[in-house]
């Protein structure tokens, strides 16, 4: 049997594996891709005009082999350079919500007393410490001039709950531990 279709085949095959890899490096539009599985379909044909057991063997080798290295090359396409101008950076804790200096200075409201202003339904103005800060409630309505307390900040908005007029002596005094 003469081997030149085998080893034509088996070159074509390599070939059209190295013309997959050169896609995620070379911008070509889909172009290299193409050429990679023609490649591979002519060295399979090749191999099986060498001999029918020999190009099953190589069709399912390739069947096998393919999608591994195609798995293989997406999980590192975002580690080469053109992959990491396709995909955005992971972004950072800092730019969350939560981090923003305003956000900051209404997370210290937690646990805190204040004196609505105006009426909440659910959401409203209320008095803390001198301070006017939008806030709403846990879905009650509030009369102007009921006590309340700041339970929680979530994306930048104070949720209080109405609460009996706290002894603010005994707050002041208090030891915490």
């Amino acid at each position: 049997m003469d081997s030149t279709f085998l080893t034509l085949g088996a070159f074509l095959i390599g070939i059209g594996f190295l013309l997959l890899a050169a896609e995620l490096f070379l911008p070509s539009g889909g172009i290299l891709f193409v050429l990679a599985i023609g490649s591979m379909a002519v060295g399979i044909a090749f191999v099986f005009k060498h001999d029918t057991t020999t190009g099953l063997y190589t069709l399912i080798g390739v069947s096998i082999v393919l999608p591994i290295v195609g798995g293989l090359l997406l999980y590192l396409w975002p580690r080469t350079p053109m992959g990491r101008r396709l995909f955005l950076p992971p972004s950072d804790v800092t730019d969350t919500m939560a981090a923003l200096p305003a956000n900051q200075e209404l997370e210290n409201l937690k646990g805190r007393f204040g004196k609505t202003i105006s009426s909440l339904r659910p959401a409203g103005v209320v008095d803390f410490e001198g301070r006017r800060i939008d806030t709403i409630t846990e879905g009650m309505m509030v009369e102007p001039g009921q006590w309340v307390r700041c339970v929680d900040v979530r994306a930048g908005k104070v949720v209080v709950r109405p609460v009996d007029r706290p002894n603010l002596g005994e707050l002041e005094t208090a030891v915490f531990t």
